[in-house]
């Protein structure tokens, strides 16, 4: 008879049958297929309509882009697309987005001081106004120094804030990164513990996405000379930053982000560390009459930052 080990041995689970899940899912994939069908009706009968069939042509487009193909991205994705960190964000549609390519360690108060002291700008949060004020500013091609940036998610939520810089007063090219806060007790894998996850992507023009045929700002592919060019301008702003590099932490590989841009990097990771960054609210500073941004601010990207380069 074999020796008891102490331990209780669990029974394996039953997944129980729920009524509310199948009806959910059930409805899911309905509206899904009930918007397809509804685009295809107006796309066939726009042809009967003479000229008025074009802007019945842009109600299709409309309702393709922006209600058909995001949903089925949902159901696909939510099939497919596994539910942990794996370093990669995810769009509002559940398609994975832009790397994470940057952790800091910190609290949010020296995080903020040395964005503004190495010329960030904290982008607008998506309202009507900051909507229609980014597309104003797009087709006029006016400066919009705060525009907003479009949501991306980790740990099931969207980013707490974004920092960009507008490059030539052209509101199609922008350096900008995202931040979010980690879980309490989270680690990376490996068991490093940081406070805060980033992903830095440089916007070189303004097109269609080629998932759902959105509108949307198209990234540059080498995401690692943006990342590179984030943690020199952290540097610069302030001798007390510190950085080290998890080398390899993921793969280097070559995909496509949410809007169906190429993305290329050699998988390391910058873990900068601002913790002995003077707590001082840069806004505060700005205040009172204070410069806080580099000269380089809002300057084009930096030819020295090469990719997969050393960070010193």
């Amino acid at each position: 008879m074999p020796e008891a080990t102490g331990e209780r041995r669990r029974a394996p689970r039953v997944r129980r049958f729920s009524v509310n899940a199948v009806l959910d899912g059930f409805f899911f994939v309905y509206a899904g297929v009930a918007s397809l069908w509804l685009a295809y009706l107006l796309l066939t009968e726009s042809f009967a309509f003479g000229w008025w069939g074009i802007l019945l042509f842009l109600a299709f487009w409309v309702l393709l882009a922006y209600l058909v193909l995001p949903r089925f991205h949902r159901i696909l994705t939510t099939i497919y697309v596994p539910d942990y960190f794996m370093g990669r964000t995810r769009t509002s549609d559940g398609l994975l987005g832009d790397p994470v390519n940057l952790a800091l360690l910190g609290d949010e108060a020296q995080l903020h001081r040395v964005l503004a002291e190495a010329g960030w700008t904290r982008a607008d949060d998506i309202t009507l106004a900051s909507s229609w004020r980014i597309i104003a500013s797009t087709l006029t091609r006016r400066s919009y120094d705060e525009a907003p940036v479009s949501p991306l998610f980790l740990f099931g939520r969207q980013q707490d804030f974004a920092y960009q810089q507008e490059v030539a007063g052209n509101p199609a090219k922008r350096h900008h990164v995202r931040f979010w806060r980690t879980p309490d007790d989270w680690l990376l894998p490996g068991g490093a513990r940081v406070d805060w996850l980033a992903a830095g992507t440089f916007d070189r023009a303004v097109g269609f996405s080629l998932f759902t045929l959105q509108i949307t700002h198209k990234i540059d592919a080498n995401t690692d000379v943006e990342r590179d060019h984030i943690v020199r301008s952290l540097q610069g702003a302030d001798a007390a930053v510190r950085v080290a590099v998890i080398e390899k932490f993921s793969a280097g590989y070559h995909s496509r982000n949410g809007g169906g841009d190429t993305i290329t990097t050699d998988g390391d990771l910058p873990i900068v560390d601002l913790r002995a960054v003077l707590e001082t609210d840069a806004t505060q500073r700005t205040s009172q009459g204070l410069d806080t941004r580099t000269p380089s601010s809002g300057a084009a990207r930096p030819a020295e930052a090469s990719a997969g380069g050393a960070l010193p």
